[in-house]
C-alpha cells in the first residue's frame, strides 16, 4: 500500500517498490535520518552519497549533492532531472502569465478605484461596488470552470470565435505571439477578476481618506488642475497601502497560480508544485518554496525603497 508523503511510494512511476529497493534508497537518500538532518543535508549537503535509483549498481545522481547554500538544490525523486532546471523550464511561462494577469489587474483597479471614490455614492460607485462583491465572493475554480462553459463551449456552440481551453499555443502553432494571447485571455480573466475586485476597494477607501486631506484642498485652492491634483498629489499616497499588497502578492506569482493553471493546463510553475505535491517529490516542493523564500525577501526590500518615491515624508538613513 502506498503511503501518504512517502517519496518512495510510487518512485519513477512503478505502482509498488520492492522492500529491498525501499531500504536501500531510504538509506542512500538520507530518508532515515531525523528531520532536522535531513534538512542539514538540504542546505549543506551530503558530499558522500551517490544514489543508485534503480539497484543496477550504478549511481543515476552523478557527483555528489553539495545543498542549496552552495547552488546545488538537488535532484527530482521522480524526473531524476536537476531540480533548478526543472523550476527554470517552467518558470516563464508563469511569469508570461502571472505578469500580464498583475498589469491588468493594476489598471482595473486603480481606475475602478479613482472613480469610485471621485463619484462616491454615485450610479458608478454603486455599479463598481456590486460588481466587486460579486467578483470577490466567487470562487476561482468555479468562475474558471463558468468562463469555459460560456466563452468556450457555447461560443462554439453558437458558431462564434471561442477561446481555447487548455495550454499555450494549439498544436504545430508553438512560439506563436497571437496564439499565445488567444490562450491567455481565460486564465488572465480568471484570475485578474476577483483580485480587481479587492484591489478596487482598497483604492477607493484610501482616495477617499487621502482626498479629505488639507493638502489637497490646498492645491486646489493654489489652481492647479484637477487631473494634476488627483493624479500627483493624491493618488501617490493613496497608492501606498496598494503598493504594500502588491509587494506581498508580487513572490506568490513566482508560485504561479495552482487552480487556475491546473485547470487550464498551464505548465507553469503552479501545475509542477501539485503534480510533485502529489507524487510526495520533496526535492522539487523544497526548491519552488526555496524560490518564493528570496522573492518574498527581495520584494519586501523592492517596496520599502518604492515608499520613499512615493511619499516625500518617509526616508532611510
Amino acid at each position: 500500500m502506498q503511503q501518504m508523503g512517502d517519496p518512495l511510494a510510487t518512485l519513477g512511476g512503478r505502482q509498488q517498490i520492492r522492500s529491498e529497493d525501499r531500504e536501500r534508497l531510504t538509506r542512500q537518500l538520507g530518508l532515515d535520518k531525523p528531520v532536522v538532518v535531513q534538512y542539514i543535508y538540504w542546505l549543506i549537503g551530503n558530499d558522500w552519497a551517490k544514489i543508485d535509483m534503480d539497484g543496477d549498481g550504478v549511481a543515476e545522481t552523478p557527483g555528489t549533492r553539495k545543498g542549496v547554500l552552495r547552488g546545488d538544490w538537488g535532484t527530482s525523486f521522480i524526473t531524476r532531472r536537476p531540480v533548478m532546471d526543472m523550476i527554470f523550464e517552467r518558470l516563464p511561462n508563469t511569469l508570461i502569465l502571472m505578469l500580464t494577469y498583475e498589469v491588468i489587474v493594476l489598471i482595473f483597479s486603480i481606475t475602478i478605484g479613482v472613480i469610485s471614490a471621485l463619484k462616491q455614492y454615485s450610479v458608478w460607485d454603486n455599479v463598481f461596488t456590486t460588481l466587486s462583491f460579486i467578483g470577490y465572493s466567487m470562487p476561482v475554480f468555479w468562475l474558471a470552470l463558468m468562463l469555459m462553459y460560456i466563452f468556450a463551449v457555447y461560443f462554439r456552440k453558437w458558431g462564434l470565435p471561442y477561446f481555447p481551453t487548455v495550454g499555450m499555443y494549439d498544436p504545430g502553432h508553438d512560439g506563436e505571439l497571437l496564439q499565445l494571447i488567444w490562450h491567455m485571455v481565460l486564465p488572465v480573466t480568471t484570475l485578474s477578476t476577483i483580485t480587481i475586485a479587492a484591489y478596487s476597494r482598497y483604492v477607493r477607501a484610501n482616495m477617499l481618506e487621502v482626498v479629505r486631506q488639507d493638502y489637497i484642498r490646498t492645491a486646489y485652492a493654489k489652481g492647479l488642475a484637477p487631473r494634476t491634483v488627483i493624479l500627483v498629489h493624491a493618488l501617490k499616497n493613496a497608492a501606498l497601502p496598494l503598493v504594500t499588497i502588491v509587494g506581498m502578492d508580487l513572490p506568490m506569482l513566482l508560485g504561479g497560480a495552482v487552480v487556475t493553471e491546473r485547470i487550464f493546463a498551464w505548465p507553469g510553475m503552479g501545475q509542477l508544485f501539485l503534480d510533485h505535491t502529489l507524487k510526495s517529490d520533496f526535492p522539487v516542493l523544497m526548491g519552488v518554496l526555496m524560490l518564493i523564500s528570496l522573492a518574498v525577501v527581495g520584494f519586501q526590500i523592492i517596496t520599502d525603497v518604492t515608499y520613499t518615491f512615493l511619499d516625500p515624508r518617509i526616508r532611510y538613513d
